[in-house]
C-alpha cells in the first residue's frame, strides 16, 4: 500500500506540473506571503539585525555548523540520484569537519579541497522525473513547489537533527539554524524591485532548477548576485 501511495503521489505531481511555473492558488499564496513577511518584520528580521553584529569568525562557525549537518542528507541523496563519487566526497566532508573541524565548526574538508553541494530529496524526485507541480507558498516556510512540499518529509528524516532524543536542543538547533539563514538574507532585500512576491516566487524557481541541474547548462538570472543568500 505504501508503494502505491508513493507513486501515485508521483503520477498526482508530474499530471499537474508544466514547463513554465504555475501558480494556480496565487490568491491563497499571496496572503500567506502577506502573513510571513509581518511575522519576519515582527520577529525574524529584528533578531537576525542583532545577530549580524556578532563577529565574522561566530557567524562563519555558526554557518559551517550547519552545513556540516547538511551534508549527511546531501551525501544521501547524492547516492540516490546515482552520484557515488560526489555522495563519497560529501560524506567524507562530514567526517572530515566533524572531528578535525571541531564538530563543523571549522570547514577543514574545503580547505583540502572537498567541494560542497547541497541536495535534498525534492531534487531528487525532479532527477527521478517528478515534475514540480504547482508552486505554493507555506506559513512561516516560504516559498515551496508540491514536489518539495511532498518532499520534506523524507528530507527532514534524513537530517541528522530529526534523529536527536533531546527536544530541547532540537528545537534549540532549528531556531539558531533559522536566524542564521535570515542574517544572510538581510544583503538580499537590497536586490528586491517591482512587485516582492513575483520576484521571490521567480528567483526561487530559477534557483531551484540551477540547484536541480547542478548549475550546468542552466542560465540563472539571479544567480551571479544572490547565489550565496537564495532561500534553500
Amino acid at each position: 500500500m505504501k508503494y502505491f501511495y508513493f507513486f501515485s503521489v508521483i503520477f498526482f505531481i508530474n499530471y499537474l506540473s508544466a514547463d513554465e511555473v504555475r501558480d494556480p492558488y496565487e490568491n491563497f499564496n499571496r496572503k500567506t506571503f502577506e502573513f510571513n513577511e509581518k511575522l519576519d518584520e515582527k520577529i525574524l528580521r529584528p533578531i537576525a539585525k542583532t545577530y549580524s553584529k556578532f563577529p565574522p569568525k561566530v557567524k562563519n562557525g555558526v554557518s559551517n555548523f550547519f552545513n556540516n549537518l547538511e551534508d549527511v542528507e546531501t551525501s544521501i541523496n547524492q547516492l540516490l540520484q546515482g552520484k557515488p563519487k560526489k555522495s563519497i566526497n560529501d560524506i567524507s566532508r562530514f567526517i572530515i569537519n566533524s572531528t578535525i573541524g571541531l564538530g563543523g565548526f571549522i570547514d577543514v574538508a574545503s580547505k583540502i579541497g572537498l567541494e560542497r553541494h547541497e541536495e535534498d530529496f525534492g531534487q531528487t524526485l525532479a532527477v527521478w522525473g517528478v515534475g514540480q507541480g504547482p508552486y505554493i507558498m507555506l506559513p512561516g516556510l516560504g516559498p515551496s513547489t508540491l514536489r518539495d512540499t511532498l518532499s520534506r518529509p523524507v528530507s527532514s528524516f534524513s537530517s541528522v537533527t530529526f534523529h536527536m532524543t533531546d527536544t530541547d536542543v532540537n528545537i534549540a538547533l532549528k531556531t539558531i539554524d533559522a536566524i542564521e539563514t535570515r542574517e544572510r538574507l538581510l544583503d538580499v532585500e537590497s536586490l528586491l524591485s517591482g512587485d516582492k512576491y513575483s520576484f521571490v516566487k521567480d528567483a526561487y524557481i530559477q534557483s531551484l532548477n540551477y540547484e536541480i541541474a547542478d548549475g550546468i547548462d542552466v542560465q540563472d538570472d539571479f544567480i551571479d548576485d544572490m547565489e550565496d543568500f537564495l532561500i534553500d
